[in-house]
């Protein structure tokens, strides 16, 4: 199920980008996923989850290449063993790095965004799985409590998608204009995929057929309806129509705040953890404008402050009564209903060391990258007025350049030839109504 979330979000990109570029973010999706089984699998799951390194910032090279990992006890729950827990943690950091190359959208090139996957992966992801979920990690001792990933996957996705696209540089002013989605429907297919995705992605945090596991779904399904709704109406009180991407982007929103929530919090808290998530990051996308960063797909909006707000739901709403659920972990405090005042601190703490070093070294990882001769990581102007579909993949999601060519150009024709012969025009009409006997005409970009 989790898996299933990378076409999800291959089509939710596609679709919220313009058509001269979709396919672009599909390819960097997929790819980034097959860089990232490599590195997982090279030395990234021992660097988070070694079980023998102790200073709690990140693992060592014990497991490298899943040296002596299988059927011990996992760090995650002494109920599955390590190689299937690694597995399942290799689709988490997946995921993560799908929504970050988000970030290149319609001016980044592909290559460099391999290069910068893998050491992104390397210096940003593994620390902070280490740090939340290593038992050594010093956030696991520090008693955060972050489910299924608010702070690796979903901070350190939001906040390093936004300092890539801070390093990027903003896409070129008049190709703004009028920007819309190409294909809403796409949008749609894409969120609903990411949606039952995320029932295993949460859902599976609890490790076992159990009551956590249930309620960990039951959390995510109703803070997603809550922040859809929530934010469509917030849309709906500007433009009075029923907005579809508003709609799309409320859902996702209630997701991500559910990631780091839906294992420790009563079905209630999850309603009032939707309502807040979507009305928030309704609002947060207007802070890529005040820091004039060109996060295009709003991944600072949705998942960083999305994430922000479920681990600090946790904070408030955390119960040992759901997290008992599990039948191993019964000991576990939760926040302030369970009288645990100090909760509080530590999620903001944890929130605080999440976002900084996320967007600092990400931001010096794409700096790098760039400037390493070949590795520059966006496109020449006039190969992101062209599109990268065309620049860099040479393929379509929609072969418009032919329908172009056999209906709009016929009909441009057609029409010429009526205003010839009524004497509105004047010269010969010498192009042939087919369209394969002459040379395509490329319509203006989008």
């Amino acid at each position: 199920m989790v898996f299933f979330m990378i076409p999800g979000l291959s089509f939710l990109y596609s679709g919220l980008s313009r058509r001269k570029s979709a396919l672009s973010l599909i390819w960097a999706v997929s790819a980034s996923n097959a860089v990232c089984i490599f590195q997982w699998y090279f030395w990234g799951y021992s660097l988070a989850f070694s079980p023998t390194a102790t200073n709690g910032f990140l693992g060592n090279l014990a497991n490298f290449g899943l040296i002596n990992v299988l059927s011990e006890p996992s760090p995650g729950s002494p109920l599955i063993p390590a190689l299937l827990y690694a597995l399942y943690q290799m689709e988490f950091a997946c995921v993560t790095v799908g929504i970050l190359v988000g970030g290149i959208s319609e001016r980044g090139r592909l290559l460099p965004a391999m290069v910068i996957t893998f050491f992104w992966m390397t210096l940003v992801y593994c620390p902070l799985a280490c740090w939340a979920w290593n038992i050594n990690g010093w956030g696991y001792k520090f008693g955060v409590l972050d489910f299924a990933g608010g702070g690796p996957v979903e901070i350190g996705s939001g906040v390093g998608g936004l300092a890539y696209a801070w390093v990027l540089g903003r896409r070129q002013d008049k190709d703004l204009q009028n920007f819309r989605p190409h294909n809403v429907a796409m949008v749609n297919l894409g969120t609903f995929i990411l949606w039952f995705g995320w029932l295993g992605f949460n859902g599976g945090s609890a490790f076992g057929a159990n009551l956590r596991a249930i309620m960990a779904m039951w959390n995510s399904m109703i803070a997603a309806a809550f922040g859809g709704i929530v934010w469509c109406l917030l849309d709906y009180r500007l433009e009075r129509k029923y907005s579809m991407v508003g709609f799309c982007s409320g859902t996702i929103a209630g997701l991500v705040a559910a990631t780091p929530a839906s294992g420790y919090i009563q079905p209630w808290a999850a309603v009032i953890m939707g309502v807040i998530t979507g009305a928030v990051c309704n609002f947060a996308t207007k802070l890529k404008f005040l820091l004039d960063i060109d996060d295009s797909l709003d991944l600072f909006a949705e998942h960083a402050i999305g994430g922000i707000l479920g681990l600090m739901t946790n904070a408030f709403f955390a119960t040992r009564s759901v997290i008992a659920l599990d039948g191993v972990n019964t000991n576990v405090t939760g926040g302030w209903v369970d009288r645990n005042w100090k909760q509080l601190y530590i999620q903001f703490a944890y929130i605080l060391a999440t976002c900084s070093y996320t967007f600092v070294v990400t931001a010096l990882i794409v700096h790098y990258v760039d400037t390493v001769p070949g590795l520059h990581i966006r496109v020449s102007p006039e190969s992101e007025v062209r599109g990268l579909d065309e620049v860099e993949i040479g393929e379509y999601t929609h072969d418009y350049i032919e329908v172009w060519r056999d209906v709009m150009e016929p009909n441009t024709v057609r029409t010429n030839q009526r205003e010839s012969k009524t004497g509105s025009t004047t010269g010969t009409i010498s192009s042939t109504i087919t369209g394969d006997k002459q040379d395509p005409v490329k319509p203006s970009a989008n």
